[in-house]
C-alpha cells in the first residue's frame, strides 16, 4: 500500500500538460542550463512525501526543514555569485572607459564603447550615462543604481565622475583609482574566503556529527532511528535536533557574511 501511495505521489509530480513535446523542451533546458540541485518544489515533494509515510509527521517537519535550509543556503550562495560575476562585469567595463579617456576620446564616447563592450548592470548603467552626457546632463548621475549588487561601487564611480567635472580634473586619473579601489577589494574578499574555508568545513563536520552518533547506535543495535521514526517523543527530539542543526548552520553562515562585509 505504502509503495502504491508513493508511485501515484510520483506520477503526479511528473504528470505530462497539454503538450508534452514543450514541456520536455523546458525540462531540456532547464537541464542543460541550471546544473546542481533540482527544482526546489519538485525537491521538496520527492523528499517529503517518503518521509511522512515511513516517520509520519515529525519526519515530515525534519525534512522540510533541511530542504529550506538547503534552498535558503543554495539562494544566498548563487546570490554572492552573481555580485562577484556583476563587479568582474564592472571591473571591465571601467578598464575599457580608461582606455578610451586615455586616447582622447569624449566622456560619452567612452561611456558608450563601455557599454557596448561589456555586459551586466554596469553595461546598462554606461550607457545611461553616455545618453545623459550626450544631451548635456551629467553621466555622474545616470551611473547611480540603487537596489543592484553593484549600488555601492557604481556610487563611487559617480562621486569621482562629479568631482572631476565640477573641479576639472582629470577623469582618467580619478577612475584609475576607482578601479584600483574595486581590485583590492576583491582582492581582500577573496583572501577572506579562502581563510573562512576551515571554519565552514568545521561547522558543516560539526552538523554532521549528530547523524555520525545516529549511524554508530545503528550499528551498535540500539535502534535510535526506531525511536526517532517512531513518533510520539523520538519524533519531538528529531525536529528539535533538526531544527538546532539548521539553526547552527544558518548561525555559521551569518558570522562568515558579517566578516565578508
Amino acid at each position: 500500500m505504502t509503495l502504491a501511495i508513493l508511485c501515484v505521489a510520483l506520477a503526479l509530480l511528473v504528470a505530462p500538460v497539454h503538450d508534452s513535446r514543450r514541456r520536455l523542451g523546458r525540462l531540456f533546458v532547464v537541464a542543460r542550463v541550471q546544473r546542481g540541485l533540482p527544482d526546489p518544489l519538485l525537491l521538496a515533494g520527492l523528499l517529503c512525501i517518503p518521509a511522512f509515510l515511513v516517520g509520519g509527521p515529525s519526519a515530515l517537519i525534519a525534512t522540510v526543514l533541511l530542504v529550506s535550509l538547503v534552498q535558503h543556503r543554495r539562494r544566498r550562495s548563487g546570490a554572492d555569485g552573481a555580485t562577484q560575476d556583476e563587479r568582474r562585469k564592472l571591473l571591465d567595463g571601467i578598464e575599457i572607459v580608461i582606455g578610451e579617456l586615455r586616447v582622447g576620446a569624449h566622456p560619452s564616447a567612452a561611456c558608450d564603447t563601455a557599454a557596448v563592450e561589456c555586459s551586466g548592470v554596469g553595461s546598462r548603467a554606461f550607457a545611461v550615462a553616455a545618453a545623459r552626457s550626450r544631451l548635456g546632463g551629467s553621466a555622474a548621475d545616470g551611473l547611480r543604481k540603487a537596489g543592484t549588487p553593484v549600488s555601492a561601487e557604481l556610487e563611487r564611480i559617480a562621486h569621482a565622475w562629479r568631482v572631476a567635472e565640477e573641479h576639472g580634473l582629470a577623469l582618467a586619473e580619478l577612475l584609475v583609482a576607482v578601479r584600483s579601489d574595486l581590485q583590492g577589494r576583491m582582492r581582500f574578499r577573496g583572501r577572506t574566503e579562502s581563510g573562512l574555508a576551515g571554519a565552514r568545513a568545521t561547522g558543516a563536520v560539526l552538523a554532521g556529527l549528530p547523524l555520525l552518533g545516529i549511524g554508530l547506535g545503528q550499528l551498535m543495535g540500539a535502534g535510535p532511528l526506531r525511536v526517532l521514526l517512531g513518533g510520539g517523543a523520538g519524533g519531538v527530539l528529531l525536529v528539535l535536533g533538526t531544527a538546532f542543526v539548521a539553526a547552527g548552520l544558518l548561525w555559521t553562515d551569518a558570522i562568515t557574511a558579517r566578516v565578508l562585509r
